[in-house]
């Protein structure tokens, strides 16, 4: 039976030329960038990091894929956006995938099938699972060359929508759907990711963040034993349990902190002021800062509070957040350093839209959670890539999907010969001088 595929098909005329075409041009790939993404991989050790940490019970001796190939592949595919395993069913054949997970493009074997795929994504324990995310910590500190005198991780949910009835999906009332509610922290002055840990569709406690918290502190003071630590997040993660924790191991907080009577009392003197300048002046927004100390019936201490007091012809609007720092104006740690996390939005939004990390629809945790890992493990590639484009180019600070779509996307096509593999890519290639930086930039040192 004739393959359609090949059987050729037309495009309208053009200046009185038929126009024809198939799909015989032979071995050229889509995803020609995915080298790159290979180079960073060899720079960060990442699928072997994470193969290292899985006990893989086959017998060596029969064994195709090494768990290291299985997880590159993955990973590789997940960057370039083919985000579900069955997608590995067709990039198995790709030459440029091929290659870069260390295959001959044409006569090396073809890269693992889904089936493979999912009975790996499925295999790890519990244990296992926090070994693999403990991993992804240690990737993190590793990539400062010194441990930094202060960090600022952010900490924040994102809703999930689930589909189906998954372990530990919840409906969210607020979100209006059944869902998860994974955490992410980043380090957001480097766009790096620290954790990310499925959790089920509702509002975590304050001795589950704290528990969090712990273990991933724990897990940084292995490598910087005097880094000052500062968490910030949303109102939701000011909680007691938290905040005490915190003072209790010298770790500084800044939270944002839900407005009430006796908040609104401590500040009524400054924003009158503020409303009755803005009145005389006519101006039609006037903002002011101002501080207190305010201790919650469930709080064992008084503590710093700081507010922003908007006046604008609609009224009043005053936030409040609560904080451990001492030191800095009211208008610093309301304007400067808690605004700043609105960052973190973007880069769960990058992590969630680019990258599909919500694509969690297996039915076991502990699988959604291996799937978290390879989907953090891409943006790790991405970042790596990115990190390397220089500062002053277009593209320095560009969003995953625009970098994928100018440096990966890009078609090539792989001949091998007896000696020797060849990439051509195309000669018009709008990307070819960022191209060729990346791939010198990333290639690793010789000896």
């Amino acid at each position: 039976m004739t393959d359609d595929i090949l059987l050729p098909f037309s495009f309208p005329a053009v200046s009185r030329k038929k126009v024809s075409a198939a799909f015989d041009g032979g071995r050229i790939s889509s995803d020609g960038g995915v080298m790159l993404l290979a180079e960073a991989d060899r720079r960060l050790g990442l699928a072997n990091r994470l193969a290292a940490v899985i006990a893989d019970p086959r017998d060596p001796m029969r064994i195709t894929h090494s768990l290291a190939d299985i997880l590159r592949a993955r990973i590789l595919a997940i960057a370039c956006g083919w985000e579900d395993a069955d997608d590995l069913d067709h990039l198995r054949r790709d030459p440029a995938f091929k290659l870069a997970c260390g295959r001959l493009p044409d006569s090396g074997i073809d890269l693992c099938s889904q089936p493979t795929v999912s009975r790996w994504e499925n295999a790890p324990s519990l244990r296992e699972i926090l070994r693999l995310m403990g991993v992804l910590v240690d990737l993190w500190c590793a990539s400062y060359a010194t441990p930094p005198e202060a960090v600022t991780l952010d900490i924040d949910d994102t809703c999930d929508t689930v589909h189906g009835y998954q372990q530990l999906s919840l409906f969210n009332a607020h979100y209006d759907e059944r869902c998860f509610l994974p955490i992410h922290i980043y380090d957001t002055a480097t766009s790096r990711p620290v954790a990310m840990i499925l959790r089920p569709g509702k509002t975590p406690t304050g001795t589950e963040i704290r528990s969090h918290l712990r273990r991933l502190v724990r897990r940084i003071r292995r490598h910087w034993p005097t880094t000052k630590l500062t968490i910030r997040g949303d109102s939701h993660y000011g909680r007691a349990e938290v905040m005490d924790w915190c003072d209790d191991n010298g770790i500084d907080y800044v939270f944002g902190l839900q407005g009430n009577r006796v908040l609104t009392r401590a500040v009524d003197a400054v924003a009158d002021d503020i409303r009755t300048r803005r009145a005389e002046t006519a101006n039609p927004c006037l903002r002011g800062y101002t501080e207190t100390r305010y201790q919650a019936k469930s709080w064992k201490t008084d503590r710093r509070a700081c507010a922003r007091i908007e006046a604008t012809t609609l009224g009043l609007d005053i936030r409040f957040v609560v904080t451990s720092l001492a030191s800095r104006s009211a208008e610093f740690i309301y304007d400067t350093l808690y605004c700043e996390r609105g960052q973190a939005e973007n880069l769960i939004k990058m992590h969630k839209a680019q990258l599909a990390s919500d694509r969690t629809s297996c039915r076991s945790p502990l699988a959604n959670q291996m799937r978290l890992i390879l989907h953090t493990a891409a943006y790790w590639l991405m970042l790596t890539l990115r990190d390397a484009i220089p500062k002053t180019h277009a593209l320095a600070k560009a969003e995953f999907a625009t970098l994928r779509l100018r440096v990966l996307k890009v078609a090539a096509r792989v001949i091998e010969t007896a000696s020797r593999i060849r990439i051509a890519f195309a000669a018009h290639c709008p990307d070819a001088a960022l191209i060729r930086h990346l791939a010198n930039t990333l290639l690793p040192a010789g000896p």
